[in-house]
């Protein structure tokens, strides 16, 4: 399966500018690909303002993932502020090319950024296929929680195969963004995709993008440079996946759980 990850910077809550810019970048992708990944809010940055920016859920953003993604024949995934039902969402879209689509709603608001105060938080996680794999997208923040992020061993089955997370993570705490990257692929038995954003934003944090895709067992398979707009395709392998996995049947050992809200 072949994933394109997207950092760039991002126009702070201006949608039609984003999503031009994005246009162009996908419009560049000259390979075939299976899976598009863009940032955490991509349309607006990590605007804490929904009240003004947040869109409907058939809104133009929608509309235009759903464009894109038959355009190149591809999943497109990201997130956008959203409302629905008098409440905000920090949503992610999983549109496929055929035009249906799935989301998650980020379950994990941060709170450092009032954005708890602002959003309601999700409560179901989406695990979606592609192909013959499993994925899992999560958001940002999503990030420090291994409980919501763990994946099930039961039945002699994995719940997914790639944990994907897009983000708005800043500078300041780029190291534990990408220690806790590796740390999820390690515990998950998984491939790891963490897609961040370049630039400052509306708020004047910096944000060093410092993408990046880990294998099963930890090892950065890819890293797209700080701060370094680029389009980059990346190819992963089941086969090696399912073979660690065989070799070392941690998931065996796992402990069962229930979350509960």
């Amino acid at each position: 399966m072949k994933i394109t990850l997207i950092q760039t910077r991002l126009a702070w809550e201006q949608p039609e500018k984003n999503r031009a810019n994005f246009g162009q970048l996908i419009n560049s992708i000259s390979e075939n690909t299976d899976l598009i990944i863009l940032p955490e809010m991509f349309t607006t940055g990590f605007t804490m303002a929904p009240e003004i920016n947040a869109e409907p859920v058939q809104g133009a953003t929608l509309a235009w993932m759903r464009e894109m993604a038959t355009k190149k024949n591809a999943v497109i995934c990201g997130s956008v502020s959203v409302e629905e039902n008098k409440k905000f969402y920090n949503r992610l879209y999983w549109v496929e090319p055929q035009g249906s689509y799935k989301t998650y709603d980020k379950r994990h608001l941060f709170r450092m950024a009032d954005e708890d105060q602002h959003y309601t938080a999700g409560n179901k996680k989406l695990i979606t296929e592609l192909k013959d794999w499993k994925l899992c997208p999560l958001v940002c923040y999503d990030l420090r929680f291994p409980v919501w992020s763990r994946n099930r061993f039961k039945n002699g089955s994995w719940d997914y195969d790639v944990l994907i997370y897009v983000a708005n993570w800043p500078t300041v705490r780029a190291y534990p963004w990408k220690q806790l990257l590796i740390a999820r692929a390690i515990e998950n038995q998984c491939y790891v995709i963490g897609l961040n954003r370049i630039g400052e934003d509306g708020n004047g944090y910096d944000h060093s993008g410092d993408s990046l895709v880990i294998g099963p067992k930890g090892d950065v398979l890819s890293a797209i440079p700080p701060s370094q707009e680029n389009v980059f395709t990346i190819s992963l392998d089941k086969t090696s996946l399912e073979e660690f996995r065989t070799k070392f049947p941690a998931g065996l050992d796992a402990d069962d759980f229930e979350i509960k809200f």
